[in-house]
C-alpha cells in the first residue's frame, strides 16, 4: 500500500504543478478578453455619450432619464438599452481593475467571482501556457504544495478510518467467536 501512496502522490504532486503553471496564462487570457469586452462596450457607449455631451453637458444619466421619461415605446426602450450598456461598462471595469492585482489576487478574485460567459468564451479559445515568471512559478509551487496537503489530509483520515473499521469488524469478529464458544461450553 506504501508503494501506491508514494506513486499516487508523486503523480499528484507532479500535474498539480503542471495546473498551477497554467492558471497564469488561462488568467491571462481572461483578462484579455474582458479588456476587448470593455473596449467594445465603450466603442458601443461613444455615440450616446456625444448626443449627452451635445445635450446635457456630458451627462448621460440625464439622457438616460429622458429617454425613459419618453411616452414614444421605441425611445423609452433605447433609454433601457442605453442604461444596460453603462451598466455593463461599470460592470466590466470593475472587473478589468480587480484583476490588476497580484497573480494571487488575481486567482482568488476569479474563483470567488468568475463571469460564466468570458470563462466559457476564454476556455473555447484557450491555448495552454506555462508561465515562466517568477511569480507564476511560486504560484504553480504554492498551488502544488496546497493541492499535495489536501491530498495528505484526505488519505490520512481515510486510512485512519479503515484503520478503525477493520479493528472493530476484528472485535467483532473475535467477540463473535468467543460468544459462541461459550454457549457451545454450556451446552455441554
Amino acid at each position: 500500500m506504501t508503494f501506491v501512496r508514494g506513486l499516487v502522490d508523486r503523480l499528484l504532486l507532479i500535474s498539480a504543478v503542471v495546473a498551477g503553471g497554467l492558471v497564469p496564462g488561462f488568467i491571462a487570457q481572461y483578462r484579455q478578453r474582458l479588456g476587448g469586452r470593455l473596449d467594445q462596450a465603450r466603442i458601443d457607449l461613444a455615440p450616446w455619450q456625444q448626443i449627452a455631451d451635445r445635450f446635457f453637458h456630458g451627462d448621460l444619466h440625464r439622457l438616460i432619464e429622458y429617454h425613459l421619461a419618453s411616452r414614444d415605446p421605441a425611445f423609452h426602450s433605447e433609454g433601457a438599452a442605453i442604461d444596460a450598456l453603462v451598466t455593463s461598462v461599470q460592470r466590466l471595469q470593475a472587473e478589468v481593475a480587480a484583476l490588476h492585482g497580484s497573480l494571487f489576487q488575481q486567482a482568488a478574485y476569479l474563483a470567488v467571482h468568475p463571469d460564466p460567459g468570458v470563462v466559457r468564451a476564454t476556455l473555447a479559445d484557450w491555448v495552454p501556457t506555462f508561465g515562466l515568471s517568477a511569480e507564476a512559478i511560486v504560484f504553480a509551487l504554492a498551488f502544488a504544495a496546497l493541492v499535495w496537503l489536501v491530498f495528505q489530509c484526505l488519505w490520512s483520515v481515510t486510512a485512519f478510518g479503515g484503520r478503525r473499521l477493520s479493528a472493530r469488524r476484528r472485535r467483532a469478529g473475535a467477540g463473535g467467536r468467543e460468544s459462541s464458544t461459550a454457549l457451545a461450553e454450556g451446552d455441554r
